[in-house]
């Protein structure tokens, strides 16, 4: 049966995790829409609503949520007044939302107050921020779940979820690393101006629990990086507080060893990580498809904390400059096992599969607590 399924997407790190699982039901022969806002309306952080408007045969509905600057309790007010009123005329059978962004809990908190359906994608995740948080209120709130990992389903079950509704499926942007892109290196280097062959990826986002130290520890960062003698595609960070400490870092960079990016096409993404000689920083690509591509990543502080323990992995702070001076000189362009913690790139087929299953739309809106035996 066809069915209207809406993505809420708020960052590029989303769209690429809810991109194969959309492609997937639209050629399923569901209908698709995208809302789409958060980052991707923001020019500074590369205006990647573009990246939206390139998926064939889908709806998209854009939405402004926020300021450069807005705190996050307003970006949050903002969305779900916006996604209230989109629902209210455009009729959903299932909303999809990603992770543990602020835009995420909108959606999840607009679908519960209004009984619709709404499937949570990565839940059951720890990293020990605030973004957790966010993350344990989305599984709380949502009907279903497509978790990533065995120790997910059991955390989201925990949390008294019904075992019925808990999908393990992977991590749906292992699909495109798995499956290819047909993106050669060298286009990628032509369209970024990335002149070096020979290169790392860093990728520092804010932590918004230490918004007072991060300046710092971007500045030791960058700065353990610059006397390595190496050179680095830089990533910006996304726009939780504490950004502009970061780029004001960011900026200091000697162009000649630094192509520094506002943001890349998910593909061309993959293509740089699969030639790339390490990854360094907080983002979950270094904990997540890193290791599933057996590339060594270096990653800093606390925002993965307790996310993954692949031995593709080395944890340090960014002070820790012995550490990282030595990971950059012994583990650089050694490639590692894959790991398989976080799927086996299969998330999208098993994906339409569950909404093929007429159980899966029988589950009751009406909340319970599942208590374990």
């Amino acid at each position: 049966m066809k069915r209207n399924l809406l993505f809420l997407t708020g960052t590029r790190a989303d769209f690429g995790k809810l991109e194969p699982l959309a492609v997937a039901a639209r050629d399923a022969g569901h209908n698709v829409t995208f809302f789409v806002t958060g980052m991707h309306m923001l020019e500074r952080y590369g205006a990647t609503r573009i990246e939206v408007e390139r998926v064939q045969g889908v709806r998209r509905q854009e939405y402004i949520n926020q300021r450069v600057g807005d705190a996050q309790d307003i970006i949050l007010s903002k969305t779900i007044i916006g996604l209230s009123d989109w629902l209210h005329e455009n009729p959903t059978d299932l909303t999809i939302i990603h992770g543990d962004r602020i835009e995420a809990l909108a959606g999840a908190l607009v679908c519960a107050t209004n009984y619709i359906r709404c499937a949570h994608i990565e839940g059951g995740e720890v990293s020990g921020t605030i973004d957790e948080i966010y993350r344990h209120c989305n599984t709380k709130l949502c009907t279903y779940h497509f978790v990533s990992s065995q120790d997910a389903r059991e955390r989201v079950i925990t949390l008294g979820e019904d075992p019925k509704t808990v999908f393990t499926i992977g991590s749906p942007e292992l699909d495109i690393h798995l499956h290819g892109n047909g993106v050669p290196i060298a286009e990628v280097r032509k369209r970024y101006e990335i002149e070096f062959a020979d290169y790392g990826i860093a990728v520092f986002h804010p932590v918004t629990s230490e918004r007072d130290t991060i300046g710092a520890q971007a500045r030791k960062l960058f700065e353990n990086l610059k006397a390595s003698g190496r050179q680095f595609v830089v990533i910006m960070p996304n726009n939780d507080p504490g950004s502009e400490e970061i780029f004001h870092e960011i900026d200091k960079l000697p162009s000649e060893r630094f192509r520094c990016l506002p943001s890349m096409r998910f593909s061309y993404f993959s293509s740089l990580m699969k030639h790339a000689s390490v990854m360094v920083g907080n983002s979950s690509a270094g904990v997540r498809e890193a290791p599933f591509l057996g590339l060594p990543s270096l990653n800093v502080g606390s925002r993965q904390h307790l996310r993954s323990r692949s031995n593709t992995i080395t944890d340090v702070t960014a002070f820790d400059c012995e550490v990282i001076r030595d990971f950059l000189t012994d583990k650089w362009g050694k490639r590692l096992d894959a790991d398989p913690s976080f799927g086996t790139g299969n998330a999208a087929t098993r994906f339409v599969e569950v909404l093929e299953n007429d159980e899966f739309w029988r589950v009751s809106q009406q909340k319970y607590f599942f208590q374990t035996p």
